[in-house]
């Protein structure tokens, strides 16, 4: 991720750094306030309000994915590969996943409406059938 912001000809300031390196080490796909949390245990000079901004910059120069799921509150992640994101209603965890026959399928569709697709983001929502095994071709689950 620093070697990303820093390709992207961002200023990386201390609170910057920190910021960046505790979204790259997230394991989950933390929010606002819990980026703040974890990035503040490093180095107490940061701000909720350094925080925001620095995900606002991040954002903008395509090096973090806002994540919603339905809670209300955006969720961040590095960007990275094309990959879906199947979210548990019954227990908020977030499951990644990539699908072949989605990205043919896709792929076929902006090829039909008279485009060349170059990126797609997708959620779906769902409960799992009773206690059966997550099925999907799993990244991580959160």
């Amino acid at each position: 991720m620093l070697e990303k912001c820093v390709k992207a000809g961002l200023r990386m300031t201390n609170q910057r750094v920190s910021i960046a390196t505790t979204l790259d080490e997230s394991l989950d796909h933390p929010d606002a306030d819990e980026i703040y949390r974890r990035a503040h245990k490093v180095d107490p000079t940061i701000s909720i309000a350094t925080v925001y901004r620095t995900l606002g910059i991040f954002e903008k120069a395509g090096l973090i994915q806002k994540v919603t799921v339905g809670d209300g509150r955006s969720h961040y992640e590095v960007a990275r590969d094309d990959h879906e994101h199947l979210v548990d209603v019954e227990n908020g965890q977030i499951h990644e996943f990539q699908s072949e026959q989605l990205q043919a399928l896709l792929t076929n569709i902006a090829d039909e409406m008279g485009f060349e697709l170059t990126g797609h983001k997708l959620q779906v929502y769902g409960k799992k059938h009773g206690n059966v095994a997550c099925r999907c071709i799993q990244i991580k689950v959160y």
